[in-house]
């Protein structure tokens, strides 16, 4: 289970937006016991394509930095779909770096965003509940 608080859900969803036509991408930052996600670190999209996302480098390393200093762990990481449903394409699982992280896929297809997150391990793909916890 992925839990969300409500600052870093519309951080995510924000960035997304501002990414558009382009996808959006970048780090959640929590504790991976309760699988909180209490910190979200936009990222630079090096693919610059609204088919694929690369994290920008400089970026991963300074949350993973900031993630560290604040006693947290990268717990995964989020991109937008902009015309497609929020599920994993091909290109999302092989580059699927982590087992142990949370993919979210964000989809502005429709008029409201649609989040969903998965476990990939292995190739497979699982889904997993997204909990918003209001404040």
């Amino acid at each position: 289970m992925l839990r969300l608080s409500e600052d870093v859900y519309q951080r995510m969803v924000g960035h997304c937006y501002d990414g558009l036509p382009l996808e959006a991408c970048g780090l959640l930052g929590g504790d991976p016991e309760t699988g909180k996600a209490s910190r979200c670190y936009p990222t630079r999209n090096d693919a610059a394509s609204s088919r694929v996302y690369t994290v920008n480098g400089t970026d991963f390393l300074k949350a993973d930095r900031d993630a560290e200093d604040n006693g947290l762990t990268v717990l995964g990481v989020f991109h937008s779909h902009t015309h497609t449903d929020a599920y994993p394409s091909p290109t999302d699982v092989a580059q699927a770096p982590d087992p142990t992280w949370h993919y979210v896929v964000v989809s502005l297809r429709d008029l409201a965003p649609v989040v969903r997150s998965y476990r990939i391990v292995d190739g497979k793909i699982t889904e997993e509940p997204v909990v918003l916890e209001r404040r």
